[in-house]
């Protein structure tokens, strides 16, 4: 923007981007003393759109439209030709791609000894290609791998077939890189530059925005950690070891509320939780048997609901060191008579169905619901199934470890009523907080026996 004649500034300008650039064109247009419109597609996080007001003040109109960058772009053409403002692209634009070079010199600058990559993200191309002609002028022996998400991989087919792509869809959780057509010019860039193309799903994407957090207390978005992603995916890929590797994180814009979308699937990205399908015996003891099977291994999940006499079907979540501890619990489970189904890839099950399981059954006879807090360790669970009377069957289950130093678990147990003081000497003695939602309205317009 700062090349821009007095004319085309008098004009104003209007650029489509969903974070960075918008940001970046907000603050010149206030620096500047010019007039800017951005567009941003619907689906941009709030804190991102804010950030563009806060910095352009009332040199900047933000305009919503679309659902992804291709659909921004075209809304911003149009007002380009109605208005008569001058474009500012924020990738396929040579001093753009240049500015965004300057990421590497900054590299380059702090790390004059040997690099072995270094990975970007990539969305419409203009960050890698500043970052590849500039690192391949001075130093063409770094490799420079872009990291894409398998739903919004644009550039990747693109090199693969070796013409610019359109995606019919592009994936919006990394909604920094959500573009259907790489540039013209970043593509060819690209096409001569980058070494390799990564592709990452957003399980591993979560696991790097929590490597990320854990490192420096900092909270990256999705696209902001792709680079970490790559570079993990590469590593293991490749058993690369003892080289100098450097992944850009390229954006902090993160909502707050999509954390919660982090936080649950970065376990299963960083190949520490595992998602099985359990078909157990519906029978007394078959759930403490199958805690045993498991050998020590946490439970980080566990929800199940009688329905039928004859089985009954968990949804369970288990701590794993990595993916062959999941293939080793899968094949024990089966081993010790209970059909297994390794659900960790699933994009159903991890998405939606671990959330529906339950509703009502005619089998909940004298079912009491209580809510138990105990301490979150190893053998907690089972300690609470060990000490209940096996004339009692359990007949709900609920449990989902949140990361804090109490468990909280939902239990539905059928007490016939002859036996209810002895029910309540079983809670007395296990020495769980403990209340009784029996009666509780929701329970019983949702759960209760039918």
């Amino acid at each position: 923007m700062a090349r821009l004649s007095a004319d085309e500034r008098e004009r104003g300008v209007v650029a489509a981007s969903a974070g960075n650039h918008a940001q970046g064109v907000a603050l010149s247009a206030a620096r500047l003393g010019c007039r800017a419109v951005i567009v941003m597609p619907v689906t941009t996080p709030q804190v991102k759109v804010d950030a563009v007001r806060a910095l352009g003040g009332a040199q900047v109109e933000v305009v919503l439209h679309g659902d992804s960058y291709s659909d921004a772009q075209a809304r911003a053409d149009a007002l380009a030709a109605e208005r008569g403002l001058v474009f500012v692209h924020p990738f396929d634009d040579p001093d753009v791609i240049a500015g965004q070079g300057t990421v590497a010199m900054e590299i380059l600058r702090q790390r004059p000894g040997p690099i072995d990559a270094i990975f970007v993200a990539v969305g419409g191309g203009g960050l890698i290609s500043g970052v590849a002609s500039y690192v391949k002028a001075l130093r063409p022996e770094i490799r420079v791998i872009g990291v894409q998400t398998v739903d919004s991989d644009a550039m990747a087919r693109s090199i693969e077939s070796g013409e610019r792509v359109v995606l019919d869809d592009v994936g919006l959780f990394s909604d920094g890189t959500a573009v259907r057509q790489v540039g013209v010019e970043t593509f060819r860039i690209c096409r001569e530059l980058v070494d390799e193309m990564v592709r990452v799903d957003a399980d591993a994407v979560c696991a790097a925005i929590k490597d990320v957090f854990q490192d420096t207390r900092s909270i990256l978005e999705p696209a902001g950690a792709l680079a970490v992603a790559g570079l993990k995916q590469w590593v293991a890929s490749t058993g690369h070891r003892d080289g100098c590797l450097v992944a850009v994180a390229c954006g902090a814009n993160m909502n707050f509320d999509r954390l919660r979308f982090v936080a649950e699937r970065a376990e299963i990205g960083e190949s520490r939780e595992a998602v099985f399908a359990v078909t157990v015996p519906e029978e007394r003891g078959s759930f403490l048997r199958f805690c045993a099977t498991l050998d020590g291994h946490g439970i980080t999940e566990f929800n199940y609901r009688i329905a039928d006499g004859e089985q009954a079907h968990l949804f369970v979540g288990v701590q794993i060191g990595g993916r062959e501890d999941a293939a080793r619990i899968a094949g024990a489970l089966r081993d010790g008579g209970f059909p297994t189904l390794d659900l960790t890839d699933d994009e159903l099950a991890k998405q939606h169905l671990r959330h529906m399981i339950g509703g009502r059954s005619r089998r909940a006879r004298d079912e009491l619901l209580y809510r138990f807090e105990f301490p979150e360790r190893p053998g907690a669970l089972l300690r609470f199934l060990s000490a209940m009377s096996p004339n009692w069957n359990i007949s709900l289950f609920h449990y989902r470890n949140e990361g804090a130093d109490f468990g909280r678990i939902l239990v539905g147990i059928q007490v016939p009523a002859a036996e209810m003081e002895e029910f309540r000497r079983f809670l007395s003695t296990l020495g769980y907080p403990h209340r009784d939602e029996s009666s509780n309205p929701a329970y019983r317009l949702f759960l209760g026996g039918a």
